[in-house]
């Protein structure tokens, strides 16, 4: 079978004086019925060059599921009078969301089944699902294409009916005030950018919902919460780089609003209250890292901000719990997370110990203020993800929970975690690299390695668990983790580094990563894949334009490659907030800087590793056509014969096919696409 080669139509693109050609522009057009004929043909090419691995794929899939518990459920947490409890039914893709009134002890209530609402859908996703303070009503939401876009309804507890109240084109989130009769929601411009602020009453139309709050400037959007104490209602308003925070009693839904400190640029604050004050995580005052203040609620503007824990240039400050009589504290210290417990009454403090050379540890549920008990999270590349209790006065610690791998015969210490600093090529900067494998696998040239980035947005990839990566485990690979600038491993600096027109540090950081470990003897370049997604695949795209030869193979998921035609087109979602992450190229200097490396307009007569390209139609994050555009452009001009195949799932969006376990055919598919061409090379 002949590979597909989409036509090609002019299209001339002109901004500050620089002409661009771009023949594939035209894809775009989502119905267009060329368009669907040369996605179809795209899938349809993917089957017959993927169809040797049809068996290994069925037999990567079943061994996946087969992991997993199938009639697993989450770990009770208690909230107002109820313990909730989330769970799956063997057979059933979706879950089923449950109380129990005071005791675990006494009669299960379904508060949601969402398989009795996906019934006949291809897509379905739950956004969320709020109970009412009076725990007779909740809202939940739900999306049906896989563009994030919900639609709020509300349930009677006691009958089971479901209320006549609809509510379209919202983020998903609801919050209810004190009355049980209001809600907030939130929602989104034709753009999806969140904006608006609306109260719904409990039986009205909701045509007749009241605009609370209109976020009018395209690089913000907005998000509403309740805080901890369930004594107030916040709108936060945030950009990359600023937030702005209002807020009444949650019960007084027609209270004036009251602005903690208006939006100054650079200045990022959030919010918790306890007892008359407000305690505030910000960046003020040059807290690079974060520092965490307190106010009085009746003043509280900046000028009225006290330190509580102050700036540390060596510790990135991530969040916080309040409780009663202790504060405690996430904290990043040479990539690493720690979790610090304070006492206020005796101001004694100290770290829970993790022993792992690389791990992600987090602070779990707590939603009581007045208790001893705090509940944290934890994991790494070897051992299963955990929830533990911590009773912080007699400081003892209890595992309530572990994630089951069911299956065959895992057992954590037939695998090995390492973490190794990788040379950059400035000669100062070490990149971080966490890696895993059998350890029955020896490392060398033949060894395959599969190395994974994201570096974007602040957001770090820590070193986790995954009962999926064990069949690559098991299958000979080292699986690495690259912590590359970009994300916020080694502080907010990490991150300033590799944004705007620092960006080519997350390319180069990938690379020197890459190179470092064939130097060590991990693999080398004939055993050696990329893989990322979204904001990952613009890096994984970026990497084989400047170093085509480095990689044997590339997954590209829901891949961001056309940087400059998407940032200069506003109408696109998330375009106009991305401008402080990637600069806004209708300044001539950050259009430039762009094209230098977006991974479409750099595509050249070359040749280029295999790569598995991957989307979904109804993406709203990275619009299908962006991959579509390159991997047509890339069957135009590569000058090699490695496979080149583009998936596209017709049904779903950014996050991929929902139901609990139909995504792991995607992963299956990525997964047979790398043990293929390494069995080939």
């Amino acid at each position: 079978m002949k590979a597909p080669q989409a036509k090609k139509i002019e299209k001339i693109l002109e901004t500050h004086g620089d002409i661009r050609t771009d023949n594939y522009f035209w894809l775009n057009e989502r119905e267009n019925p060329e368009v669907i004929k040369y996605i179809e043909e795209e899938n349809a090419y993917e089957e017959f060059i993927m169809k040797d691995t049809e068996a290994l794929q069925e037999e990567l899939f079943e061994e996946m599921k087969a992991r997993y518990k199938k009639d697993d459920e989450s770990l009770p947490y208690f909230f107002n009078e109820y313990w909730y409890i989330v769970r799956y039914e063997e057979g059933k893709e979706y879950p089923i969301f449950c109380r129990k009134y005071k005791s675990l002890e006494n009669d299960e209530e379904i508060v949601l089944d969402v398989n009795i609402l996906a019934e006949g859908k291809e897509f379905f996703e739950v956004g969320s699902v709020a109970v009412s303070p009076s725990n007779e009503l909740t809202s939940f939401s739900s999306d049906d294409v896989g563009r994030r876009i919900y639609t709020l309804n509300f349930k009677n507890l006691k009958t089971g009916e479901i209320l006549p109240d609809t509510i379209p084109n919202t983020t998903g989130k609801a919050v209810w005030a004190n009355d049980n009769q209001h809600i907030f929601y939130i929602r989104k411009d034709k753009s999806l950018r969140a904006f608006q602020v609306y109260r719904h009453k409990l039986g009205t139309d909701s045509a007749e919902d009241v605009l609370i709050f209109h976020e009018e400037d395209e690089t913000f959007d907005v998000n509403v919460f309740k805080t901890k104490s369930l004594e107030y209602i916040f709108i936060a308003s945030s950009s990359t780089i600023s937030d702005e925070h209002r807020f009444i009693p949650s019960d007084n839904v027609f209270a004036e609003w009251t602005v903690i400190q208006p939006r100054i640029d650079d200045l990022e604050y959030s919010v918790e209250h306890y007892e008359d004050e407000f305690y505030i995580i910000t960046n003020a005052d040059d807290a690079i890292n974060f520092k965490i203040v307190k106010t009085k609620i009746d003043n509280c503007s900046m000028e009225n901000w006290v330190d509580v824990i102050p700036h540390r240039a060596e510790v990135l400050l991530e969040g916080f719990e309040i409780f009663k009589d202790y504060l405690v504290l996430e904290e990043r210290e040479r990539g690493l997370l720690q979790i610090k417990i304070i006492d206020e009454k005796t101001q004694e403090s100290y770290y829970l110990p993790f022993s792992d050379p690389t791990y992600t540890a987090y602070i779990g549920i707590n939603l009581e203020f007045d208790t001893e008990i705090l509940r944290y999270g934890y994991t790494s590349l070897t051992q299963p993800s955990s929830t533990y209790e911590y009773n912080m006065k007699e400081k003892t610690t209890k595992l309530l929970k572990q994630q089951e791998v069911l299956g065959g015969n895992f057992a954590a210490e037939n695998y090995i975690s390492e973490r190794i600093w990788a040379d950059s090529r400035d000669g100062k900067t070490k990149v971080p690299i966490s890696l895993v494998y059998h350890k029955d696998t020896k490392k060398s040239p033949d060894t395959p390695l599969l190395l994974y980035g994201y570096g974007s947005y602040g957001h770090t990839v820590d070193a986790s668990f995954s009962n999926v990566r064990l069949s690559l485990l098991d299958r000979g690979f080292i699986y690495a983790i690259a912590h590359i600038r970009g994300g916020e491993y080694l502080g907010r600096e990490w991150y300033e580094d590799g944004k705007m027109l620092f960006k080519k540090n997350t390319f180069f950081d990938f690379i020197d990563a890459g190179k470092y470990l064939i130097r060590e003897n991990y693999t080398s370049s004939k055993h050696m894949y990329a893989m990322g997604g979204s904001a990952g695949g613009l890096l994984v795209g970026a990497v084989v334009n400047y170093e085509p030869q480095l990689f044997n193979g590339i997954v590209a998921q829901v891949p961001f490659v056309d940087v400059v035609t998407t940032m200069l087109d506003d109408t696109i979602p998330l375009t106009t907030g991305e401008y402080d992450e990637w600069g806004n190229p209708n300044d001539k200097e950050y259009y430039h800087y762009m094209k230098d490396y977006s991974p479409y307009d750099n595509v050249e007569a070359k040749d280029y590793p295999h790569m598995l390209i991957t989307t979904g139609f109804h993406d709203s994050q990275v619009q299908y056509w962006e991959p579509a555009k390159w991997t047509a452009k890339l069957r135009e001009l590569k000058t090699d014969n490695n496979i080149l195949v583009f998936k596209t799932d017709m049904s779903s969006g950014h996050g991929g096919a929902s139901g609990r376990f139909e995504s792991l055919k995607e992963d299956a598919l990525e997964y047979a696409f790398l043990l293929k061409i390494n069995d080939n090379s």
